[in-house]
């Protein structure tokens, strides 16, 4: 009867190993459906391997269903998990998975957008759609370029081990013919744009190929991806009135580089333990303890930027509004950031998509509420027409 029972409790776990006391599972689904295999640690009682068990059923149902076919997901991290298994490193390199980042490099491309547009009217759409389609391969080639420079620095950090490139899925050759690939995309849509918008965009390469190797030799690597991240707001402007107005451009793009150093602090604070282990420097390792300090200075820059872009284009009430919450919204982000729990970090980070879309929103609506003035041209024709 005892047998029985044993055997009958080692066929209903998927057991592969028992030593010492220690059980080792490994939960597998069909190889012929090409799915992940999920290796588990120690579980030293029943009520953990228990846990680890459901846990292991919940994570496979990510990819699977109960009729053991992929489940369908419209999130980011489903669509590339239903790309064909060759194809899933590269959408992982570029970090296809992970749209934060483009969604941090498109949105001042959006504000300057914004702020061209004629009194009383929206956005240009096809600018939009052009510069959110430019902002997700530039994004990806960044990644790619920065994964390239830090094989050897990710394989040593535990967040970034499973990167393709670090974990050997993807060689740092066909690294170089994908990224050849997203570049040439990228020059594709940057000469949809006038000649000075091409020449301000090319001026951006050097940046991108550069800005990996800045946490090697500085403490401030966040400023130079702020200056690399925000060069759409030059941009957009530029691509919609054929150059730049400085006295919009410059406060905009400054107001960008302070928001980046705000969120990729938050960021960098993830990784702090690890970067001091390989030898990798952040703003995170520079401030410390006196990171809030430091990020609160940074919010009134940008705030302060915001106001200047604002006045020198005329906005509006609405337009001042949203800076106002904006305020709010990076007051609240600092004050109840923990820089010693890695998931707040990455909330806080993260929340500053919707910071980004509320003050384009406000730029919008700030835009509809101007008066369209009659210049000096168009009064004279209609004077003539009369």
């Amino acid at each position: 009867m005892l047998s029985a029972k044993l055997i009958s409790l080692l066929t209903s776990y998927p057991l592969r190993r028992i030593q010492h006391q220690t059980c080792y599972s490994y939960f597998s689904i069909n190889r012929n459906r090409q799915a992940p295999t999920f290796p588990f640690g120690p579980a030293v009682t029943k009520r953990d391997f228990h846990k680890q068990k459901l846990w292991s059923r919940s994570l496979a149902c990510q990819y699977y269903g109960s009729d053991g076919k992929r489940c369908f997901s419209l999130t980011p991290a489903g669509i590339v998990n239903l790309a064909p298994q060759s194809v899933q490193p590269y959408l992982r390199l570029m970090r296809l998975d992970k749209p934060i980042g483009t969604w941090l490099l498109y949105l001042p491309c959006t504000w300057s957008i914004g702020l061209a547009a004629d009194p009383g009217c929206l956005p240009d759409l096809g600018m939009l759609t052009l510069f959110g389609v430019g902002a997700l391969l530039m994004r990806g080639a960044g990644c790619t370029i920065n994964d390239m420079w830090d094989k050897d620095f990710d394989k040593r950090v535990s967040r970034t081990a499973s990167r393709p490139i670090a974990s050997g899925e993807i060689s740092r050759f066909q690294a170089l013919v994908f990224l050849g690939g997203q570049l040439s995309l990228a020059l594709g849509v940057l000469l949809c744009l006038n000649y000075y918008s091409i020449a301000l965009g090319a001026a951006s390469l050097s940046l991108v190929v550069t800005y990996p190797l800045m946490k090697r030799i500085t403490y401030w690597p966040q400023l130079v991806l702020g200056l690399t991240f925000n060069w759409g707001a030059l941009l957009g402007w530029s691509a919609v009135m054929g150059s730049c107005d400085w006295s919009v451009c410059l406060p905009l793009y400054f107001s960008g580089v302070m928001w980046t150093l705000i969120y990729d602090t938050i960021y960098a604070h993830q990784d702090k333990d690890d970067d001091v282990r390989v030898g990798v420097k952040s703003t995170a390792l520079r401030f410390q303890e006196q990171t809030k300090p430091w990020l609160s200075s940074f919010a009134v820059a940008m705030l302060s930027g915001l106001v200047l872009a604002g006045v020198n284009a005329n906005q509006t009430l609405p337009y001042y509004g949203a800076v106002s919450a904006v305020a709010v919204h990076l007051a609240h982000q600092i004050y109840s950031l923990d820089i010693n729990k890695p998931e707040d970090c990455w909330k806080k980070f993260a929340s500053n998509r919707n910071l980004g879309l509320l003050l384009f929103m406000g730029i919008v609506v700030g835009n509809l509420w101007k008066k369209r003035q009659e210049g000096p041209l168009e009064m004279e024709l209609n004077m003539n027409q009369k």
